[in-house]
């Protein structure tokens, strides 16, 4: 299936496109990246496979560069991602698709950068408690999602900029959970 791309007067061509293939995610290098080199196609929980993605691509990143400049790659990595992220929904027709999973991998590098230095049961429990805050939405996270979903809008009507850094905002809110139950734990 090809990606639904806007007609001029702003009506899209072909329908949503649900579930992306490869050929999808390697048709634009905004897609690439959205999907996390892969990892939101996954079939089942595409989310949990890209916040793993993101964990497997920190250890690698830890062994090259110093934190200093894993810092400068996470803050790169925002503006990047929201213009991936905005193109690749645009190109799907969908506000918010779950196998878009560069806001699990920018946020959870953030969690990590921030726990560092930390074993293997400390990096597992940030795991855990991100996919917990990513996934169930609770609190501030649910309200973070729900703030650019432009409920009512149809496709052509959508502000693509806004979906596309809506994508990434809950995800940022659910790092900030997380670093906030670590630190509380860590200070008790």
């Amino acid at each position: 299936m090809s990606p639904a791309t806007p007609a001029p007067s702003g009506a899209l061509l072909v329908p949503p496109l649900r579930r992306p293939t490869l050929r999808f995610l390697l048709s634009h290098p905004a897609h690439f990246i959205a999907l996390g080199c892969g990892a939101g196609l996954a079939p089942r929980a595409p989310g949990t496979v890209g916040t793993l993605w993101a964990w497997a691509a920190f250890v690698l990143l830890q062994g090259w560069l110093p934190p200093g400049t894993i810092g400068w790659v996470i803050l790169a990595s925002l503006p990047i991602g929201w213009w991936a992220c905005t193109v690749t929904a645009r190109h799907m027709g969908i506000a918010d698709p779950g196998s878009i999973v560069w806001d699990e991998v920018v946020a959870f590098w953030l969690v990590l950068w921030l726990v560092m230095p930390a074993g293997l049961w400390a990096q597992l429990v940030a795991f855990v408690l991100f996919r917990i805050f990513d996934a169930a939405k609770p609190g501030p996270v649910a309200w973070a999602d729900q703030l650019f979903k432009q409920r009512g809008a149809t496709p052509s009507g959508f502000s693509w900029g806004a979906a596309g850094f809506g994508i990434l905002f809950d995800d940022l809110v659910a790092a900030f959970c997380t670093l906030l139950v670590i630190a509380l734990v860590r200070a008790w």
